[in-house]
């Protein structure tokens, strides 16, 4: 079974991260089980120190997995390995509706570009960045030919995706 995957790209602090929230939010509303996978340029912590599963992942342990009647997690340290590809990650998830892919802008699925007045860095991407197939922005956008939606307008942008990557 092929994976529905749709993502979500632009500069830093472009809105990214809440209009993904948003469109999970949204979509399960609908009835959708959503997954996402974001990405991160930096070393990050999901555990605090003193933590057990902190604790084994320091000792050496290459994975760790925390279990609870709540919840459970899995933490792979790379240890000098390569980072996995999207598709690695995207094979090890749970059977969903859709994926949405924070991040990850060189790879091929489908994406919408975020733009904010506030980004540090406001260039367009459709230019440089693989299939860039809207825009969400918080400003008038022109020169695209591409669908232009409010980054605000979570229905219509819901909508689209919807529409992008097909039938449930």
């Amino acid at each position: 079974m092929t994976q529905r995957i749709f993502g979500i790209t632009g500069w830093k602090n472009s809105g990214k991260t809440t209009l993904t929230e948003r469109l999970v939010t949204e979509l399960t509303a609908r009835g959708l089980r959503v997954s996402t996978v974001k990405h991160a340029h930096h070393a990050f912590e999901i555990d605090r120190e003193g933590t057990d599963s902190f604790r084994h992942r320091i000792a050496g342990a290459g994975e760790v997995a925390i279990v609870s009647g709540q919840r459970w997690a899995l933490m792979h340290e790379l240890r000098g390995e390569s980072e996995p590809s999207l598709q690695e990650i995207v094979a090890r998830l749970s059977p969903c509706d859709l994926i949405l892919v924070e991040g990850f802008k060189r790879e091929a699925h489908r994406k919408i570009e975020c733009r904010r007045i506030g980004a540090l860095d406001r260039r367009p991407m459709q230019e440089s960045v693989p299939a860039i197939a809207a825009i969400a922005a918080d400003h008038d956008v022109t020169g695209t030919q591409l669908p232009v939606f409010a980054l605000d307008d979570i229905a219509a942008i819901a909508d689209f995706v919807m529409a992008e990557t097909g039938p449930a």
